[in-house]
């Protein structure tokens, strides 16, 4: 039997300043006593051997009893194992509690303090399914921690911080060692030891900060639980993989976006019209609730559409003429140019979130594509993914089954590099790709044209409800091509996932993207001609206010029938334990499609991105509920290392890049409405910035440089060219 370790701990007297702070030479010198001790302790087990039970009398050696089916492994590698971390972690956290407690006590120039001894190792190594006969002897850490404690009671604020951060401790022992010694009843009981005096000022103080930093802990701590992928990404990355998990981080990246340009928005525009609202029209529309469907009645002449703002300057006071809708700048008042701020606001917003989008690719290529990192990834996932630091049991199942999904993806591209398809195949899947894109081209053509027609015979009605029509029929023709892409891309039988479905993605993105292209030349070309002398920007508004809510609820209704219903079908009917598939392509091209329509109506909504938000924190609950009840994993996992990437920049160059020409042709070229809205008297809205650089030349040299800026930044052509070099760049 192997005799326990006894571990003296000497304490030299040091002399000194006691709120001397811990330099990084002492921390890493304890560090490396901590290193050296835990390596000591696994080289005395492994030169004790493991105690293992004679199996049969006659050898002379002794085996270990097994289960049936477990690998035989011989003394060599049990006695790495049980040095591995995993092994160690458990007999050294006595050895590291009793190092720091003396460490503590050279902090505090303590040398009364009585020796520690008779410190045996806490736990043994456990190897699974084998049954060995270890060392039982459990160390009595209580007292070590106690009188840890005590002594990380005498630091100082900073010194008692600094010490438990870099413990090679759990969270959960920092956690208790942290509680423990920030006790007020503690703290007091040490200072009254010392001899020192415990004042009531000191007490409140002390009260106070200890107040704070609780509250301060409460508010971060309910900011992080408020946060809807709180969690839920790890467990979405465990159970179904990262094919799965890239469709809900591709969501947050959505939900950033939009929040950085709403900001803008609300501080330049949205809050500076609102605290200079203009008369209210007369009758005032009543709110029937259709609203919420339409975007008319109620909604019209709010800062929701284009058509409410003003097209004067505003200022303190607004005493003048209320029939024009303008406000006269005051004495002393600081003016507003609305016209001018509505312009350079939304080019800003577009402009944050182009250099976001575009950062945003680069470091997602940077991370995918990295030279050498799939080189041993294998070994680097099997040996070193696992985190140490978990203690909860519900957060190490997670992990697991983030690990586990993980080596099946890898297991999966490895076994598929390894059995290539044959030649016949090759000609047959050639065969299949080529008729699937003559059957998409077809029916991308048939949606386009079928959009159009019904597009100009909605143009001669349509007031209320049958408004809705045209966002039905657009959304159902792209439901159903969506199903029939990924249908075919099925049939096509690819050999891997990823292909598969970068397939139906590119033929809906390229659906999705006649079908827009329509309705830009129907917004901008035949509906401004039709609505001159009435407020088109209004209508385009309300018109994608319309396209961005039926979609949504062709979403829901997507989830409903195309998951829900199919898998009780699916049990209930055909007796079958399988689940449908999380389908990947068509739920991102959903996001795309919705963003896309976001950018477009910015200019003519300005809180349009407020309802993309709410569409998609909302969309993130529904879509992970039903995951969880309705959805199985991938039948053949395959690793998705590039889909953020391929999803970023799909959403960069179709989808940002042709809602910024659409509202460049529409600033640059389409006449605005003469009745409403900020640009209502001029030919343009690019000349709100020219009448303004006119203003400032006729003003004097105090404002000079401002048009010579404009001219340089904006009129200068070389200027847009070198910016979108560098972006692209």
């Amino acid at each position: 039997m192997a005799q326990p370790l006894t571990l003296v701990l000497n304490v030299p007297e040091t002399t000194g300043d006691e709120d001397l702070e811990p330099s990084p030479y002492e921390e890493s010198e304890v560090h490396d006593s901590f290193h050296r001790l835990i390596q000591e302790q696994s080289l005395l087990v492994a030169e004790e051997g493991l105690e293992l039970l004679p199996l049969a009398p006659d050898r002379g050696y002794q085996t270990l009893p097994r289960p049936e089916g477990a690998p035989t492994h011989s003394t060599a590698t049990l006695r790495i194992l049980a040095s591995m971390p995993s092994r160690t972690i458990g007999r050294s956290r006595g050895a590291i509690i009793s190092e720091y407690y003396n460490r503590t006590v050279k902090l505090r120039r303590r040398s009364s303090r009585p020796l520690l001894g008779n410190m045996v190792r806490c736990a043994r190594p456990s190897l699974r399914l084998y049954d060995l006969e270890l060392d039982h002897t459990i160390l009595e850490e209580d007292e070590k921690r106690s009188l840890l404690v005590k002594e990380l009671q005498g630091l100082s604020v900073a010194q008692r911080d600094h010490m438990v951060r870099n413990m090679p401790l759990s969270l959960g022992e920092k956690r208790w060692l942290r509680e423990n010694s920030w006790s007020p009843k503690g703290k007091r009981r040490g200072q009254q030891d010392r001899g020192g005096a415990f004042s009531c000022s000191s007490r409140l103080r002390y009260s106070c900060i200890l107040a704070l930093h609780s509250l301060g802990l409460v508010l971060v701590s309910g900011l992080y639980a408020a946060r809807p992928w709180r969690y839920a990404l790890k467990q979405i990355g465990g159970q179904f993989g990262s094919s799965v998990l890239s469709y809900f981080i591709f969501l947050k990246t959505l939900l950033a976006f939009n929040v950085l340009m709403l900001l803008p928005l609300l501080g330049f525009l949205v809050g500076v019209q609102a605290a200079f609202p203009p008369d209210p029209p007369d009758p005032v529309p009543t709110c029937s609730g259709l609203e919420l469907l339409t975007g008319r009645g109620c909604f019209t002449h709010t800062v929701m559409y284009y058509g409410y703002y003003s097209n004067s300057t505003l200022s303190q006071s607004c005493d003048s003429s209320r029939d024009s809708g303008r406000c006269s700048p005051g004495s002393g008042s600081l003016p507003y140019n609305m016209p001018l701020a509505y312009l350079f606001t939304v080019g800003a917003a577009f402009f944050i979130t182009c250099i976001t989008l575009v950062y945003s690719m680069s470091h997602s290529f940077g991370e995918s594509y990295r030279v050498g990192s799939t080189k041993g990834i294998h070994a680097l996932t099997v040996f070193c993914s696992w985190d140490y630091k978990v203690t909860q049991k519900r957060a190490s199942r997670v992990q697991q089954d983030s690990i586990c999904t993980q080596l099946k993806e890898l297991l999966a591209v490895w076994q598929l590099q390894k059995h290539p398809r044959s030649a016949c195949g090759q000609l047959w899947q050639a065969a299949m790709l080529a008729l699937g894109g003559l059957l998409c081209l077809g029916t991308t053509v048939g949606c386009a044209a079928a959009v159009f027609t019904f597009s100009e015979v909605m143009m001669q009605r349509g007031q209320g409800v049958e408004l809705l029509a045209l966002p039905l029929v657009v959304s159902a023709l792209n439901l159903g091509a969506s199903y029939l892409f990924c249908g075919l891309a099925t049939l096509e039988r690819h050999d891997s996932p990823v292909l598969e479905v970068y397939m139906a993605i590119c033929r809906s993105l390229i659906l999705k993207t006649a079908v827009l292209g329509v309705l830009c030349y129907h917004w901008l070309g035949r509906r401004v001609a039709t609505l001159q002398d009435g407020c088109w920007e209004n209508f385009v508004g309300q018109e994608l206010y319309r396209f961005l809510v039926v979609d949504f609820i062709f979403t829901l209704l997507d989830s409903l029938f195309g998951e829900l219903v199919w898998r009780l079908i699916s049990e209930k009917k055909l007796k079958r334990r399988q689940k449908p598939e999380f389908d990947i392509a068509r739920n991102v091209l959903d996001l795309i499609y919705g963003q896309t329509l976001t950018w477009l109506g910015v200019l003519f909504s300005p809180l349009l991105p407020a309802v993309q938000i709410l569409r998609l924190l909302f969309l993130f609950y529904v879509k992970k509920a039903s995951l969880m009840a309705n959805c199985q994993a991938p039948r053949r996992p395959w690793l998705a290392s590039h889909m953020s990437t391929v999803f970023l920049t799909l959403l960069c160059f179709p989808s940002f890049l042709g809602a910024a020409v659409f509202l460049c042709y529409a600033v640059w070229q389409v006449k605005p409405s003469s009745t409403c809205g900020p640009f209502r008297t001029l030919n343009t809205m690019y000349e709100a910035g020219t009448v303004w650089v006119r203003r400032l030349e006729h003003a004097g040299s105090r404002g000079s440089w401002l048009p010579w800026l404009h001219h340089l930044l904006v009129e200068n052509t070389f200027f847009l060219f070198l910016v979108s070099a560098l972006l692209l760049w």
